[in-house]
């Protein structure tokens, strides 16, 4: 009987609803427990409640597209053609759904220890990444052997679980229908309570959004680690499709593709430049040269090179001392952000001088037709240099050299093209880069060099005993000023491949400048997270990175003291530190040597910061700085991120996805 059949698959439906369901809570609870140090002091068991209830609520969703898989796979077929026989298909997608989140329970224990989310963005760059450096850095690093034995073993015990459920335990009989409308009306019950039942879980305990849970809205709890901790697996993924989506839309926060032409009026020269060409609106003279024309200038981006070790606190693990010395020799500023939290998208933004807009250049057409009139390549050419980026890894990793080719670099170095061997799966270590660019200088005419190493960065491998740091220090040094790390020993690991990167820049820094006197070198990270000082860092530890100018002619009075800046915006401040007066240049974000700067807003994918506060663009997270003593105007503060973020936004966007043609003017439009 075709209703006794579908009344059985339902209900065996239901079953692996429920235990999907179960699983993810569990995982939920288990993550939880054993990662507590993450949770905030202070934070009540009301708060670990509420996540959990909520978490339930939003895990629904995923245990509901399983449900809908299998029925649509098994029950509705075994309803058309009776005489299908299919139950083990559930059991079959039952267990592939369970070692699917078995794997990423495993992987999400590295996964928010080095990035603080259950799963973000970072998951995209991985898809785009160079998978075999992943593979060979998870097997070294972060335990995949291991990892994926426990996870075969939690999938072995799910089969055994679903295969009592689905198959060896029955199910509760067809009511007796005497007669025909009887089971006319315990069918049409059956599809009305399943059409509910649907829309339920579709909206994660409710029946619209307004009394639903999603992703979007599941962030309850006042404690970070508790709401990452809410979204499943299955949910955390969802987020990061959902968001790309948006972004390859224009569809985040700051993009408004209705006032291309209203933002562009607003540049400086907005106030000149007529016609549907982005290019003039974007023109800039330079005030002046500040310092005399140097022969090389090295733009130096340390992997992972976050700022937080440099504060006052953690002077005594002598990580930083190298940079500290230049920025005192020099100039620098504290308030500094990356252009997102991932390497390729630092580098994109120093090359190609547009901030983070969710397209990424290194993957859009357009970067490949023409150079950007805001890319560094164009506006140093023009004065006479040839611009060359060398990297301590593969050439071709993420499409690297192909981009800054296209965006007017004259060449690109990665380890091979300079003979280093390689010493990780990445590529080579920091000293043969640097080695290596030492050496060719000689033969170099007036040249930028962007420079990105890779050594303090998983698998960290470098023999630090003999480059002469004592670990059992450091360990002690990590134990005494950051008592709550979760791994003393790790940390000082990491700390030491740091402190690696910080000696080998530092020693650079001044071979090159006893060499040519008049070098000029700018400083600074590809991004802050994924060294932490403890489990939950402040939005400053876990964002900012450093920014320094060293060299000959620049003082602490080169430029504003307590300038707010980013990566996009160093070329045009490099400029304005060289050019003579009237060098007309090409930028979307002024440089940090305007008179005004200190009262700008600087900002990445997701955080921004004055030189008072820092917070999260869509969140609710404000934190004053360290470096700031007073009570901030947090309203104030935020007021200056609201003046350029749609802006530059907006007009990386478009640039990136319509090129300089700008969109028809509009009725009523200046």
């Amino acid at each position: 009987m075709r209703l006794s059949r579908f009344y059985d698959n339902i209900q065996r439906d239901l079953k692996l609803f429920t235990f999907v369901l179960f699983l993810l809570c569990f995982y939920r609870v288990l993550f939880m427990g054993l990662e507590h140090q993450y949770i905030a002091s202070g934070t009540g068991w009301a708060a670990i409640g509420q996540a959990n209830w909520t978490g339930l609520r939003l895990s629904l969703k995923g245990a509901g597209g399983v449900m809908l898989l299998s029925f649509v796979t098994t029950t509705l077929p075994e309803l058309i053609v009776p005489r299908l026989q299919l139950r083990r298909l559930r059991l079959i997608w039952g267990t592939l759904i369970s070692f699917v989140l078995a794997v990423l329970f495993m992987a999400r224990f590295p996964y928010y220890a080095e990035f603080g989310q259950t799963y973000g963005m970072q998951v995209m760059q991985g898809w785009h990444d160079d998978r075999t450096a992943l593979f060979w850095t998870m097997m070294q690093e972060y335990g995949l052997p291991w990892r994926l034995a426990l996870a075969i073993g939690l999938t072995a015990g799910c089969w055994y679980v679903l295969r009592a459920l689905l198959l060896r335990r029955g199910t509760w009989p067809l009511p007796q229908l005497a007669s025909r409308g009887r089971q006319a009306a315990f069918t049409a019950l059956l599809v009305v309570g399943l059409v509910f039942f649907t829309v339920f879980v579709r909206f994660g305990g409710g029946f619209n959004y307004a009394t639903g849970i999603n992703w979007e809205n599941a962030a309850v709890t006042g404690d970070n680690f508790l709401n990452e901790c809410i979204l499943d697996d299955i949910q955390a993924l969802y987020r990061v499709r959902a968001i790309e989506k948006k972004m390859q839309g224009g569809m985040i926060a700051g993009v408004d593709k209705a006032h291309v032409r209203a933002y562009a009026a607003q540049l400086p020269g907005g106030q000149t430049a007529k016609g549907d060409d982005l290019t003039p609106y974007l023109a800039r003279q330079a005030a002046g040269a500040r310092i005399a024309r140097p022969k090389h200038i090295f733009i130096v981006l340390g992997e992972s090179w976050a700022q937080w070790p440099m504060l006052p606190q953690y002077d005594d693990l002598h990580v930083a001392d190298g940079i500290k010395s230049l920025a005192a020799a020099g100039w620098s500023t504290p308030y500094f952000m990356p252009t997102g939290e991932f390497t390729s998208a630092a580098i994109c933004g120093v090359v190609t001088g547009l901030v983070d807009a969710g397209a990424r250049p290194n993957y859009q057409p357009r970067s490949y037709k023409e150079p950007y009139p805001t890319a560094l390549a164009e506006q140093f050419r023009a004065l006479g240099y040839q611009v060359d980026f060398w990297y301590g890894g593969a050439p071709d990793w993420d499409n690297l050299r192909r981009m800054a080719l296209a965006q007017g670099f004259d060449h690109f170095y990665g380890y091979p093209d300079y003979g280093a061997p390689k010493t990780n799966t990445w590529g080579t270590n920091d000293k043969n880069l640097f080695q290596a660019l030492v050496t060719h200088l000689s033969d170099e005419p007036p040249t930028v060099h962007l420079i990105m190493t890779t050594s303090n960065h998983p698998p960290y491998n470098i023999d630090l005993a003999a480059e002469g740091l004592d670990m059992a220090k450091m360990e002690q040094k990590v134990r005494e000023l950051i008592p709550n790390a979760r791994d003393p020993a790790a940390l000082a690991k990491e700390l030491g491949h740091y402190w690696y990167m910080d000696q080998v820049v530092t020693r650079f820094v001044h071979e090159v400048q006893q060499a040519y006197p008049d070098s000029l070198f700018v400083i600074t990270g590809d991004h802050a997270v994924r060294t932490d000082p403890g489990p939950t860092p402040t939005l400053y530890e876990h964002q900012s990175i450093p920014c320094v100018i060293y060299g000959d002619g620049v003082t602490v009075a080169t430029l504003p003291a307590g300038a707010v800046g980013s990566q996009p915006a160093i070329a045009a401040t490099l400029v304005e530190l060289i050019a003579p007066a009237g060098y007309a240049y090409h930028t979307l974000v002024p440089p940090m040597t305007e008179p005004d700067a200190p009262q700008g807003a600087a900002f990445n994918s997701s955080t921004w910061l004055t030189n008072s506060v820092i917070g999260s663009i869509e969140g609710n997270a404000l934190e004053p700085l360290p470096q700031f003593t007073g009570e901030p105007d947090f309203d104030a503060e935020r007021a200056k991120l609201t003046a350029v973020l749609s802006r530059q936004r907006t007009l990386s966007w478009w640039l990136l996805m319509q090129g300089t043609q700008l969109p028809l003017q509009q009725a009523g439009e200046q």
